[in-house]
């Protein structure tokens, strides 16, 4: 999610009414051999994230998955996403924020200016960052989770380095699937609700719902979106339908029908990650509702936060047939 140095920061349609999304900036990669610019290290690097977001949310659940927390800090800005962009906030100021101990920016621009003075785009999250260097290693999602999955396999615990989001006898079908569900899905709730034409939206929404659709019935038969393990898939789409009936069924007019009572086989699913050790503290359902709430203006411009949570997704209990990952 982002901010641009440049125009208002929720102007992100075009003249046509479809929202675009920016391509990220920094695109380098933490590697495991020491000889790589930026290796592998304990200690060295740090991500910035908001709970709210759907992208960085992705980071924290493979961060905790991999057993990273001792080895990648963590900031986490404010859930109000203001005219200056992401703000640091104390957590006495905003539960479950945190200033930023690593560069004491007040804003995560002053990050994206502390790595490229000119830097002209938009300040999206998350953002890793390398200590040693003072530089943003990536602002990719997609691929700051490919490498917490790996690059960092010799300094973790050794319980965790068997566990592989992206394995490779997998990899062609991870990527098949990531495609139209981050096309139609992850990126489909947002070019449904910043769209400005009625066409636009429409487009969008039926193909998010005709992907839902398909996913139902893929879930029918499988407990993972891939078979009976958990991967990288399965966690790219998590962090949307967490948020998809308390903001996007809503907030982003994606109301033709709701995982609660319409989607059983995704329900299920959902769940089941949910209560997987360690996701649940990832989730932060005041920083989504209240982020996208307050945040957009443009949509809400009364800033009233629904009520609903969501469905519950502490029950029942699922249990997985085996260990997923």
């Amino acid at each position: 999610m982002s901010t641009s140095a440049s125009g208002g920061i929720t102007k992100w349609h075009s003249k046509d009414g479809q929202f675009h999304r920016q391509v990220s900036s920094f695109r380098s990669f933490v590697e495991a051999r020491p000889d790589a610019p930026f290796p592998a290290e304990a200690g060295r690097y740090h991500l910035y994230v908001s709970y709210a977001c759907p992208w960085a949310h992705r980071t924290l659940i493979v961060r905790k998955l991999k057993g990273l927390e001792s080895h990648i800090s963590v900031s986490v800005v404010h859930y109000l996403l203001g005219p200056n962009g992401w703000e640091f906030a104390s957590p006495d100021e905003v539960p479950g924020a945190t200033l930023d101990d690593v560069n004491g920016a007040k804003y995560i621009r002053e990050v994206y200016f502390k790595a490229e003075p000119e830097y002209s785009a938009r300040f999206t999250v998350p953002v890793l960052w390398d200590k040693k260097k003072n530089t943003i290693v990536s602002n990719e999602s997609s691929e700051i989770i490919r490498m917490l999955n790996t690059a960092f396999d010799e300094i973790i615990e050794p319980e965790y380095r068997g566990v592989n989001f992206y394995p490779d006898e997998l990899k062609e079908q991870i990527d098949d699937i990531n495609s139209w569900i981050y096309d139609t899905v992850n990126n489909g709730v947002y070019k449904s609700g910043f769209a400005t034409a009625q066409s636009a939206y429409e487009q969008n929404c039926r193909a998010l719902f005709e992907s839902l659709e398909r996913i139902e019935g893929i879930l029918a038969s499988n407990e993972f979106l891939l078979g009976s393990r958990l991967t990288e898939a399965d966690l790219r789409l998590f962090t949307t339908i967490v948020r998809f009936d308390p903001v996007y069924h809503g907030h982003f007019k994606c109301n033709i029908k709701q995982i609660a009572t319409d989607y059983p086989n995704i329900l299920r699913w959902t769940r089941e990650i949910y209560q997987l050790p360690g996701i649940k503290e990832t989730v932060n359902m005041e920083h989504i509702k209240k982020h996208y709430y307050m945040s957009h203006t443009q949509i809400n411009p009364t800033q009233v936060v629904p009520l609903n949570n969501g469905p519950d997704l502490d029950n029942p209990v699922v249990k997985p047939t085996a260990r997923p990952y």
